[in-house]
């Protein structure tokens, strides 16, 4: 399990905001059918938990999916993304093609809006026979699965790229939890045994980059309580959306790509 990282000036502006869940009351499991009852809307914050001061949520989960502003800079960053990152798409195409058997692209579902699955896109990083369509045995450090030209790309995210066709799709955000497959495992349980209400996460739409990954929580999901840590920044960043924290969140994503490589796996 990789070391968390430093905390830069602008992960300190994240800390700073009121983001910690404390306490929150009236979380409801979704209906089979994916749709969602009320939840009520109170929060704790503070240091202590026992003080008992509520307020509102400053946001909701339907503030985020109808927002305007949020799906239009979407849409204008993914495709402008797309047409200026085209040379990296030929190159990681060519790179894979020529080193490996297989498709380009491997394709899985994942939970999106609503626990409704949809199809994410990643350039292949692993051997085509030894590929995991479910998704359940994560890659790890020293992955004898990976292909050498897969480390590489894993290593500075760029198979990763491809979901910016799920961000224009609109299967998917720039800023949001990251999308699981199906029956993840979270320390050797299904996540939402671990954490019961897990499928709260799914009321937005999955991003590339989320509060949880800005704060350094990345790689496998062994650990009890880092695990459950990310569900947390997951929910906070859905109680406390505005479209600034999506601009830190990806600033801060962009530096840590600049500065440092996925050594986890």
């Amino acid at each position: 399990m990789r070391n968390r990282p430093k905390i830069s000036h602008i992960q300190a502006k994240l800390a700073d905001e009121p983001l910690r869940l404390v306490r929150a009351g009236g979380i409801t499991r979704p209906h089979h059918s994916g749709k969602y009852d009320t939840v009520d809307r109170r929060i704790a914050f503070g240091a202590d938990d026992t003080q008992g001061a509520h307020f509102f949520f400053r946001s909701t989960p339907a503030d985020i999916v109808n927002s305007r502003v949020k799906r239009s800079f979407d849409v204008i960053i993914g495709a402008l993304s797309l047409i200026l990152l085209l040379p990296v798409f030929l190159v990681a195409a060519a790179a894979i093609k020529l080193t490996s058997r297989g498709p380009v692209l491997f394709v899985q579902q994942r939970y999106g809006l609503n626990n409704n699955l949809f199809m994410i896109y990643k350039f292949r990083t692993m051997y085509i026979d030894q590929c995991d369509q479910t998704g359940v045995e994560q890659a790890r450090k020293a992955d004898q699965r990976i292909t050498p030209i897969g480390r590489f790309l894993r290593r500075y995210s760029i198979d990763e790229l491809p979901q910016l066709i799920n961000v224009v799709k609109g299967d998917m955000s720039l800023v949001g939890p990251r999308p699981h497959v199906p029956n993840m495992l979270a320390a050797g349980l299904p996540y939402e045994l671990l954490v019961p209400n897990y499928f709260e996460r799914h009321r937005v739409r999955p991003g590339l980059s989320g509060l949880a990954q800005a704060k350094g929580f990345r790689g496998c999901t062994d650990d009890a309580k880092q695990a459950k840590t990310r569900i947390d920044l997951d929910l906070q960043y859905i109680q406390n959306w505005s479209f600034g924290l999506d601009l830190r969140i990806i600033l801060e994503t962009l530096r840590t790509q600049l500065v440092r490589s996925r050594d986890d796996i």
